[in-house]
């Protein structure tokens, strides 16, 4: 009988652990002050006056963060009259500001790319990869989603076409007043991020 109880003890820490992993998926971003990669100095309070800010985890040479971005510009162009804001931010060690500014040069990437310094922001929403996307409400600081832009890339896999557009989705669902179910989400895809 005591085994019983320890089995089920157990079986009751196991599923509190997971429940707190799961409240954690989405976290709240702290404040913050980054320069991007055209020496504009970045708040979160500079977005106060947009109804959501999306962040895009970039990293340079990272060959799926390049091919996702035709993918990260169609959802800004859909959303475009919706007041969200469309930015990157980059939090690798080895890539500096000059260097985020040639890949942003030679990669045609029209985002302001901050620069992660102390990969602040990486710790704090629990980056792994690049090419994640957050959602974040600048007044409350939530995030609301974080994800995949779609299901187009993977390891090794390029579709022609999305079948599943996560990132467009949670968007409709956030601004129409909703929670985005975040156990239909898979993880990103992308880059390693090494977070020190």
């Amino acid at each position: 009988m005591k085994l019983f109880s320890k089995i089920l003890i157990s079986c009751a820490v196991a599923s509190l652990s997971m429940a707190a992993v799961a409240d954690e998926w989405l976290r709240s971003i702290p404040d913050f002050e980054l320069i991007d990669h055209m020496g504009t100095t970045h708040t979160l309070d500079t977005y106060a006056s947009s109804e959501l800010v999306v962040m895009y985890v970039q990293g340079v040479g990272c060959p799926i963060a390049r091919i996702a971005l035709p993918n990260y510009r169609e959802v800004r162009n859909e959303f475009a009259s919706k007041n969200i804001e469309f930015v990157m931010f980059n939090s690798n060690i080895q890539d500096n500001l000059p260097r985020i500014a040639k890949e942003a040069t030679e990669f045609g990437i029209d985002f302001p790319i901050m620069k992660d310094e102390g990969q602040q922001l990486a710790k704090a929403l629990g980056v792994e990869r690049t090419a994640e996307v957050f959602i974040v409400n600048p007044r409350s600081k939530e995030v609301l989603y974080r994800g995949p832009i779609n299901d187009q890339l993977g390891y090794e896999t390029q579709r022609n076409n999305a079948n599943e557009h996560f990132l467009k989705d949670a968007l409709n669902v956030v601004l129409a007043g909703g929670q985005v179910d975040m156990d239909d989400i898979p993880d990103s895809k992308g880059c390693l991020v090494a977070i020190f």
